[in-house]
């Protein structure tokens, strides 16, 4: 294990989240507030930790692989939230600590759950500080920094982006996996950029347009008022539907587009499976919430932001859609499971996973039917890898059996079965809202703390899809020895095969 270099990139992260932490300083400036004082703090907090991480390291070996990527990615979203926390804890804002980290960590893991009964109490500068969260780590920390800085040699930041970036499989659009961060760093700021100036030519608050825009593209939730976003205007409300969808989608697509490949697209099974899917979701629920509504223009667009809104785990909300029929509510659980598209800011098992295991199904049946029959899993016209069927059989495994282990936690705080059912799903999958007592009007503080801690468990090994974050629980992943042992030259071996087969896409 690369001790050294795990602390120096943690040390670079912190004071990068200084950074992160200046634009809520100026908003604090403007609106004149008093809890800039406590940002200010908490950057020097922040800038003082990581650097003396920095000075303190000194690596002989500047590489990493597999095993301290998990490491690095694992720690780095810890730490972020809990030094995150520090202006909402300092400020009073959040009095508890537990609670403060609770709302940071579900704002970088871009769940949008929260314990704030009242949002529109907090300063601004906290509430920009919230929904940036949001913004940073919709493509990842990690993947920001490395398109500014390389944090290691050679190709070992591709170990770094593939621990962090949601999917089955992370390749690289250009050889360098820096200037693969770099791409689509450029594509989720266009498509940030855009939506910001539509929904300030549709008149809506500079402020509340910044606040909404970060959530948006990192698939966030935070809303800026009590009231969610059932007070904006119905065109606000449609450009919002239409960019969480739109976010939602494989970043893939888009450097098609960049690269005039347009054509290419509909070869990409995942993104025609996604609209396919939305657009199923939102006719049943349109016809089935029909009569709660005055007409069905107004059905149709709570349904289709609804349905936008969870498949892509944004989390926002402009009805009580715990007041919907059984029907509607069970698609919306549905898509709660299923996410959006691998490679996109959104959460969930994804829908390429849910693809590749129903393939595997009817496979199987095939097999039953037809024993001697030798028959390969295809996606995409290429044949699928074992490794890479492994790879989802484990995710799916673990996913299944945290979820299952966190219910049961969270059952000592003795509420009904729905609430804590949908709690877990919620934050594991990075939604924020669930229904019945954590439903789109009401919110998290009725948990204990034991309860928060396993919540801030889940919305952090959901957006790092779990097993990065086992990683960390592993005796194997601290009891072997330095880089040049016997053991860590086989590891070093081991390594560079890794990356080897990273470079080929795999």
């Amino acid at each position: 294990m690369n001790f050294a270099m795990i602390f120096r990139i943690l040390g670079w992260m912190m004071m990068f989240e200084a950074a992160f932490m200046a634009p809520s300083g100026v908003a604090a400036l403007i609106y004149r507030e008093r809890a800039g004082l406590w940002l200010a703090v908490s950057m020097v907090i922040c800038l003082a930790v990581g650097g003396l991480m920095v000075f303190a390291s000194r690596p002989k070996v500047r590489r990493i692989y597999a095993r301290e990527g998990s490491v690095i990615c694992a720690l780095v979203w810890f730490l972020y939230s809990i030094f995150g926390a520090l202006p909402f804890r300092l400020s009073g804002a959040i009095p508890d600590m537990f609670d403060a980290v609770f709302e940071t960590a579900s704002g970088f893991t871009t769940t949008g759950a929260s314990i704030l009964t009242d949002v529109e109490a907090l300063p601004h500068c906290l509430l920009f500080w919230r929904s940036f969260t949001h913004w940073v780590g919709g493509m990842g920390i990690l993947v920001f920094v490395m398109a500014v800085i390389p944090l290691a040699a050679g190709g070992s930041t591709m170990f770094l982006m593939k621990a962090e970036s949601p999917g089955p499989s992370v390749k690289k659009m250009v050889p360098k996996a820096g200037q693969t961060a770099s791409i689509l760093y450029k594509m989720y700021f266009v498509l940030t950029a855009i939506e910001l100036v539509l929904l300030i030519v549709l008149r809506m608050p500079l402020f509340d347009a910044l606040c909404l825009t970060f959530g948006t593209a990192g698939t966030g939730g935070f809303a800026v008022l009590n009231s969610g976003l059932a007070t904006y205007t119905i065109a606000q409300q449609v450009v919002i539907t239409i960019f969480m969808i739109l976010f939602g989608t494989n970043f893939s697509a888009y450097y098609l587009v960049a690269t005039g490949h347009i054509k290419e697209i509909p070869k990409i099974s995942e993104v025609v499976t996604y609209y396919g899917i939305i657009a199923a979701a939102i006719a049943m629920i349109t016809v089935n919430i029909n009569g709660m509504y005055s007409n069905v223009g107004i059905a149709l667009k709570d349904a289709a932001f609804q349905v936008g809104s969870i498949i892509t785990t944004t989390g926002y909300s402009t009805t009580d859609f715990n007041l919907w029929p059984a029907f509607s509510k069970w698609i919306l659980v549905l898509l709660m499971f299923c996410g959006a598209c691998a490679g996109s800011t959104g959460g969930g098992i994804k829908v390429s996973r849910i693809q590749v295991g129903v393939k595997t199904v009817v496979k199987e049946l095939d097999n039953a039917i037809h024993p001697n029959n030798v028959r390969k899993i295809k996606y995409d016209g290429k044949v699928l890898e074992h490794s890479v069927l492994r790879g989802i059989n484990v995710f799916i495994m673990a996913y299944f059996l945290t979820m299952a282990l966190s219910i049961l936690l969270i059952t000592f705080d003795n509420f009904d079965l729905e609430t804590n059912f949908t709690a877990v799903v919620a934050t594991l999958n990075n939604i924020g809202p669930g229904l019945a007592k954590v439903g789109p009007t009401a919110n998290y503080s009725g948990y204990s703390t034991f309860s928060t801690c396993v919540l801030i468990f889940d919305m952090i090994a959901g957006r790092l899809e779990i097993l990065p974050v086992l990683v960390l629980f592993s005796v194997h992943t601290w009891k072997e020895g330095s880089l040049f042992s016997g053991r860590g030259k086989a590891r070093h071996k081991a390594g560079e095969e890794d990356e080897a087969l990273l470079d080929e896409g795999f």
